[in-house]
């Protein structure tokens, strides 16, 4: 992991990597995205409960996690279906 997104990642996540605040500055927050998005598996689809299941161990506020993860094409959503779209993947 490069040093800047450990970085971003200890100053927005406490020890248990629940998110402290949604970072204002668009890079930051985009890297806190990215590390959320790695909770969902790809090729796999979400209904809209277990999305909010898995957001709501990172922040209270799942909604608003949920969109900025739509909103930045991490996930990608229809008809209340959600599956991963975006963001960095291990080979």
């Amino acid at each position: 992991m490069a040093a800047v997104t450990r970085r971003v990642l200890d100053n927005f996540l406490d020890a248990d990597g629940r998110l402290t605040t949604v970072p204002r500055r668009r890079a930051k927050r985009l890297i806190v995205l990215d590390h959320i998005a790695q909770r969902f598996e790809p090729g796999r689809t979400y209904p809209e409960r277990e999305v909010d299941a898995i957001l709501s161990g990172f922040h209270p506020d799942h909604a608003a996690l949920r969109r900025y993860l739509v909103d930045e094409d991490f996930l990608t959503r229809d008809a209340n279906v959600y599956w991963r779209s975006g963001g960095t993947f291990d080979v």
